[in-house]
């Protein structure tokens, strides 16, 4: 028995198909076929029923398959204590984060962090929330920043800052509430992200009331959004990080949500099975950097995150 036949048998139990574990592996499919087969002689027991479509481990190989991530995990583990001593964080690092976080945090993110650990070779993905939960999981990224909370079992969520929202109403539409809260939002002419967008959720999640629009596009990107209220009136709801990114005159028509105020929480989100403390830290360090003291989490301003 060998780490590498515990590690294709984990991955075809993931994948449930030998071509994509073996793809996931980096081997060939009759290599990781051969090697399973090996070590079900070995052990006396066949741990995937192969007549299945997708294959499906054995009652026997999913107790075997549950001891072989315990024992990977432990291994892992040395190889993470071993960094830890050195010092030095090395290797990749696939990050991935929602579009209406990424104008904010990619771009300085990725200069301080090279400037931080030079010898990480890091990787950014943009993906909306539901994209990042099923990458995540088959551990296509190694973790992602997002709003939150997602509740999933197998995850573990770490607060990173909270944003408030604010209201940007079209030069051309009054505003007849003279203080805006979550509760009593205009429930007409609002422009929203199309679907698949978390501030789309987060926009209907505070408005309490049901919102009726009539208007026929929904935009992909907060800048697009903008521009769409400009030009024919109305409202949409955008993240206070937005506002640097406004023109002096667009400022004028921005209206502040409170009483109680609009705001969204966001994490860095990993597996339960994550060990790489040091790294998560240097992600969290980094964060720290970009986004004002002030809406940063509590926790995270004076403890180290530890797992």
């Amino acid at each position: 028995m060998t780490l590498q036949q515990l590690e294709y048998i984990v991955a075809l139990n993931k994948f449930r198909h030998f071509v994509n574990a073996s793809e996931h592996c980096g081997v060939s499919q009759p290599t990781l076929s051969l090697m399973i087969r090996k070590l079900e002689q070995e052990l006396d027991v066949t741990l995937f029923d192969r007549a299945k479509h997708p294959v499906e481990p054995t009652k026997m190989g999913k107790r075997i398959i549950e001891q072989a991530e315990v024992t990977l995990r432990s291994m892992k583990k040395i190889t993470e204590l071993v960094t830890s001593e050195t010092g030095k964080l090395s290797g990749p690092l696939h990050i991935g984060v929602i579009p209406t976080l990424s104008p904010y945090l990619v771009p300085d993110f990725i200069q301080l962090f090279k400037e931080g650990y030079p010898q990480v070779e890091l990787t950014i993905s943009e993906m909306h929330t539901a994209t990042l939960v099923k990458a995540l999981e088959y551990e296509e990224i190694d973790m992602f920043i997002a709003a939150t909370p997602l509740e999933e079992e197998n995850f573990y969520e770490i607060p990173l800052y909270y944003e408030k929202f604010v209201a940007y109403f079209s030069a051309n539409t009054p505003v007849t509430i003279p203080k805006l809260s979550a509760t009593n939002m205009p429930n007409e002419n609002l422009w929203v992200l199309e679907e698949g967008h978390c501030l789309r959720d987060q926009t209907f999640n505070f408005c309490k009331e049901a919102i009726t629009y009539n208007q026929v596009f929904e935009a992909g990107s907060i800048e697009t959004l903008i521009r769409i209220v400009d030009k024919n009136g109305g409202y949409s709801v955008i993240p206070e990080l937005h506002l640097p990114f406004l023109s002096e005159q667009q400022r004028q028509n921005i209206q502040e949500i409170d009483s109680p105020p609009a705001t969204r929480e966001i994490s860095v989100v990993i597996k339960k099975d994550f060990i790489k403390e040091q790294l998560i830290n240097a992600v969290a360090d980094t964060v720290k950097k970009i986004i004002p003291d002030s809406m940063l989490d509590t926790r995270l301003k004076k403890f180290a995150i530890k797992l």
